[in-house]
């Protein structure tokens, strides 16, 4: 039960046409989304799994992708170690890290975990409705990331609150990496193939504090599951990784758009390679689209399947609200017409 060409990719057995999926391809631009959001709310939507489920199964049936994501929040741990969480419309947490003694507030790891299990179920739920040659992924949220999210509640001004409590991190860090060795478990029992990691604050630390402080926690969740997890990291340069995180047993890396895919899937080689094609030029017209694809792909089509090993085909970061469904459409047949 699961894509042959996402399990090629995840082995890196050499094929034609690689597996499409995009970060955020259930979400605000998708009319299948919009329907459900005007009868539930955004927690609902993600808590209660048979909602969950349909939310996810709504890209696979309306853009054929080759692999559904379960649908959720990054913010669901912080809720979980008690943190308060609401949307209005986006996420507002009821309090926030600001001292040593806001540690203190914090649930167990024990309590914490029962209070994610709905992403198992909703993985469940995902994976029923699934037809057999679709693949499922999970995710949670890096640990700096959520880090960056609990001191300062969103994801702006250069990350300074996070940056000036530093020393908060960690203590903070630890009781988190415990909680996400965990939820990552519960959506693997759920019926995950692989859970990403996906870390969209990581590429505002500098190269040095990301190496000393995040990769040894990014590191732990890796060898606690081999094989099963993904990262991704907006903003980051190699600058930001040494040779031992290149060496880890992770699944795969995903990459945004500044990075060069065609030198990552000949030199660096982390497993399955996913991205990278700038989510903005999907706003372009269906004309536009067809000569910036073009010119995107055609680096990767001078590569023979040996080389191409590996790519699972995708954005560089998430769909952006408003994107033109015609053009999702587009990119799928595009992609699937260039390596037929």
């Amino acid at each position: 039960m699961s894509n042959l060409k996402f399990q090629n990719a995840l082995k890196r057995v050499p094929q034609k046409c690689p597996p499409i999926w995009m970060m955020r391809q259930a979400g605000r631009y998708h009319a299948h989304y919009q329907a459900l959001k005007a009868k539930h709310s955004f927690m609902e939507l993600c808590k209660v799994p048979e909602l969950a489920a349909e939310v996810a199964m709504g890209p696979i049936q309306d853009f054929d992708f080759d692999v559904a994501i379960l649908f959720s929040d990054l913010l669901f741990p912080l809720e979980a170690l008690g943190m308060g969480l609401q949307y209005s419309p986006g996420p507002v947490l009821g309090w926030h890290l600001e001292s040593p003694s806001s540690l203190s507030k914090l649930r167990s790891i024990d309590e914490a975990v029962l209070a994610l299990e709905f992403q198992k179920q909703a993985v469940k739920h995902t994976r029923e409705r699934l037809p057999d040659t679709k693949s499922l992924i999970g995710f949670v949220g890096g640990p700096w990331t959520l880090f960056a999210y609990a001191t300062q509640g969103a994801h702006e001004g250069g990350l300074l609150k996070a940056k000036k409590n530093l020393s908060l991190w960690p203590q903070f860090s630890e009781v988190l990496t415990q909680l996400l060795i965990k939820n990552i478990a519960l959506q693997i029992e759920g019926g995950a193939e692989v859970v990403m990691v996906f870390d969209t604050s990581a590429g505002e630390l500098d190269p040095i504090t990301f190496k000393s402080l995040v990769l040894p926690k990014l590191l732990e969740l890796c060898r606690t599951y081999p094989g099963k997890l993904g990262y991704y990291s907006k903003l980051t340069s190699d600058d930001h990784f040494n040779q031992e995180f290149w060496n880890a047993p992770w699944a795969g890396l995903g990459f945004d758009h500044r990075w060069s895919l065609k030198r990552l899937l000949t030199s660096k080689q982390p497993g399955f390679v996913q991205g990278n094609f700038d989510q903005a030029l999907l706003h372009l017209s269906s004309d536009e689209l067809k000569v910036a694809l073009k010119e995107y792909l055609e680096p990767l089509r001078s590569l023979d399947l040996n080389e191409r090993r590996g790519w699972v085909c995708g954005l560089g970061h998430g769909v952006l609200q408003h994107t033109p469904e015609v053009n999702v459409k587009a990119f799928v047949n595009i992609v699937r017409e260039s390596f037929a």
